[in-house]
């Protein structure tokens, strides 16, 4: 390990995180809504839990602050998401410095819909900012330059800006400013990794809940799956479904068939299932913001002799 190495101090026993919860019982998959009659996921408890995972990890590293641009540590930290379009943008940012709350630059009508809607931060810590979308908005604008200052200032008032500032992703220009104000920049985003690794019982449960919704679409598929379907009706199909249960984005699905399973690609195609293909799928889509990546093979109509040697050998 070296010296920026994150090493998260041990975090309290599941009992101390859910005191009700009964950790031999099957892990709840109690829908989406909550109410009155039941204790179902607590976000304020999650959020909570999430701010002192990653604080505990920058108490115990030689960090002054963190730094994020990556969209799920962003949502980690601070408990906000806008549209699935900002996945690839580097346009939102939040920074953690020292013991303070975090603070967010994100899209200016975003910043106001926070402020309005997220009480569980200082109203005044949602701020309207922009760096350049990698590269819509050139470095030569200023944007960069300007909440690199805006971010050095921040650092000064926690006492953190001789330390070392964690950064997980950032557009070289943005690292170039933070540099020429003066701030020193190192790796950040295992600290971030570290810190997210274990999770609470409501991360569990969303969990759960997005692997249900994944147990609905294969169910869906086993019954469509048949000679003469393509593999994007496949796709199509399973998309409508995990939108109309719930999903906040439907990352990708893997269809693939017959010749196509060797070697994998990774995609799908508009190839026709045929009598006797094997059928391989794989799930990713986000439930309020927990992943899946939940993948089964099927057989249409019937396995092969071939098949059942090499499930036998593999097994």
């Amino acid at each position: 390990m070296n010296e920026y190495t994150a090493v998260p101090r041990p975090i309290e026993p599941p009992s101390a995180l859910a005191p009700h919860w009964n950790w031999n019982r099957a892990i709840p998959q109690p829908g989406h809504m909550g109410v009155d009659f039941e204790g179902r996921v607590d976000f304020r408890r999650m959020h909570a839990y999430r701010l002192e995972r990653a604080r505990r990890a920058l108490a115990s590293s030689k960090l002054g602050a963190l730094l994020t641009f990556d969209v799920n540590n962003i949502r980690y930290l601070t408990s906000t998401k806008i549209g699935e379009w900002e996945r690839d943008k580097l346009c939102r940012f939040a920074l953690l410095a020292g013991d303070k709350e975090p603070v967010l630059w994100d899209f200016g009508s975003a910043a106001v819909h926070h402020r309005l809607y997220c009480d569980w931060l200082p109203a005044e810590n949602f701020r309207a900012g922009m760096l350049g979308m990698r590269g819509t908005v050139p470095p030569s604008a200023g944007l960069m330059k300007r909440h690199a200052e805006e971010i050095k200032d921040l650092l000064v008032q926690a006492g953190v800006a001789d330390m070392p500032l964690g950064v997980d992703l950032i557009e070289p220009g943005m690292w170039l400013e933070l540099e020429r104000v003066g701030l020193k920049i190192v790796d950040g985003q295992q600290f971030m990794l570290d810190a997210r690794e274990i999770k609470n019982i409501d991360e569990i449960v969303l969990l759960n809940q997005a692997a249900a919704m994944v147990d609905a679409a294969y169910h869906m598929i086993w019954e469509e799956l048949k000679p003469g379907v393509r593999e994007n009706d496949i796709v199509a199909r399973a998309n409508k479904l995990l939108y109309e249960l719930g999903s906040d984005d439907v990352e990708a699905i893997n269809a693939i068939s017959g010749e196509r399973c060797n070697p994998h690609p990774h995609n799908f195609t508009d190839r026709l299932v045929r009598p006797g293909d094997q059928a391989f799928f794989d799930i990713l889509h986000s439930f309020v913001g927990y992943r899946t990546c939940y993948y089964r093979t099927f057989n249409v109509g019937r396995a092969t002799p071939a098949q059942h040697d090499a499930y036998k050998k593999c097994r």
